[in-house]
């Protein structure tokens, strides 16, 4: 009984770890006819989200007010285009090796699919 009670806590604790999103995501998507990859790094820690996303002009920015919570991201990225400051909300969710969702900037959304880095 102890063994089988053991195997089983073993393939949860599997399981819940393939669920976090810690780690390196890539996506790209077409604006203007230009490809923009983006790669979004996240480390978790309890339910906070940490991380770091660069986009097409290939600097780093900081996430913000990130969470992890029930297999579901939420962070938000300040970025300065023409002086003015943007805040981009994500919020996505995770199935494997794929994590999806969407991305608000003011009155303009935009859906996305990232891969895990492998």
């Amino acid at each position: 009984m102890k063994i089988g009670a053991l195997a089983v806590w073993a393939v949860l604790a599997v399981g819940a770890d393939d669920a976090k999103p810690e780690g390196t995501w890539k996506w790209s998507f077409e604006r203007n006819g230009e490809k923009i990859e983006t790669t979004l790094k996240l480390k978790v820690e309890g339910d906070k989200l940490t991380g770091t996303i660069t986009g097409r002009d290939g600097k780093e920015s900081a996430i913000e007010e990130g969470s992890f919570k029930d297999g579901e991201v939420k962070f938000q990225v300040t970025r300065e285009r023409d002086g003015n400051k943007i805040v981009v909300k994500y919020t996505g969710k995770i199935s494997g090796d794929t994590l999806s969702g969407k991305s608000e900037a003011g009155e303009r959304s935009r859906d996305w699919k990232a891969e895990r880095a492998k």
